[in-house]
């Protein structure tokens, strides 16, 4: 029998965040009581992530990027390389992420790039996921979701599977306060972890309008190991309020 899978709360802040404010949130965090049982992740813009590194020092909370190059070096004009995140001490990144793949051209060939990149180095991927509000609407949602996750980890080795976190984000729920049901994505999470060798123990995460009234309900389902939010972790009590819902949803 597997280990219970500790609940992950991942803070994505996107284009947010200078580097004043990141050490103001960081010490405000800190000067809080955060739930015990539950891993916190902040992923500033890059900007930041020095600050965010000196300010986290000696706290549980973890520092992860919000995207990562496919190569270490080279003629890759705004790119930033794994090396570079190395030397922040940067522990996980987000991959795949749907404004990446939407905004940016993002191919599902690149992101598999990224996730060896990133596992070669250390790092931990949270590859991200999801649907169209079409492709929902028309029933695709397992469909795109398989076909992203198996293409994400094409030729990574089950072991290295293993170390990586998933997050299902449909895309129609990101940013519009309407968020998935808890039941419907615990059925999408399902999809996920018998999709390829490895990934039945991961951490999956559900993302797309979480907020800290609703994510003790995604944690409590079976296959919902905690959230990768964007909004409502740019706040430091609501961020610590995530913390304690995602505590109450796998404790109760």
């Amino acid at each position: 029998m597997s280990e219970p899978r500790t609940p992950l709360v991942a803070g994505n802040w996107k284009m947010h965040k200078t580097i004043a404010e990141t050490k103001a949130f960081v010490a405000d965090l800190r000067a809080r009581e955060l739930p015990a049982g539950v891993d916190a992740v902040l992923c500033p813009p890059f900007t930041a992530l020095c600050a965010a590194r000196d300010a986290l020092a000696g706290s549980p909370i973890g520092l992860g990027a919000q995207n990562m190059s496919w190569a270490e070096s080279g003629p890759f004009t705004g790119e930033i390389s794994p090396l570079m995140l190395e030397e922040l001490d940067v522990e996980w990144v987000v991959l795949g992420h749907s404004e990446r793949r939407a905004l940016f051209g993002e191919l599902d060939v690149r992101v598999n790039e990224k996730v060896r990149c990133a596992l070669v180095h250390g790092m931990t991927p949270i590859v991200a996921v999801g649907e169209t509000a079409e492709e929902h609407e028309r029933g695709l949602a397992r469909d795109k979701v398989y076909a992203q996750i198996s293409a994400a980890f094409e030729g990574v080795a089950t072991e290295d599977v293993a170390r990586c976190v998933v997050a299902y984000e449909p895309i129609w729920a990101i940013g519009t306060g309407h968020a998935d049901t808890p039941e419907s994505a615990d059925a999408i999470m399902g999809v996920i972890r018998a999709c390829v060798p490895g990934l039945e123990h991961v951490r999956v995460l559900y993302g797309g309008s979480v907020k800290p009234d609703n994510i003790a309900a995604f944690v409590a389902q079976p296959n919902i190991d905690g959230a990768l939010v964007g909004g409502a972790s740019l706040e430091p009590a609501s961020f610590a309020a995530l913390l304690e819902g995602a505590r109450r949803g796998a404790y109760a």
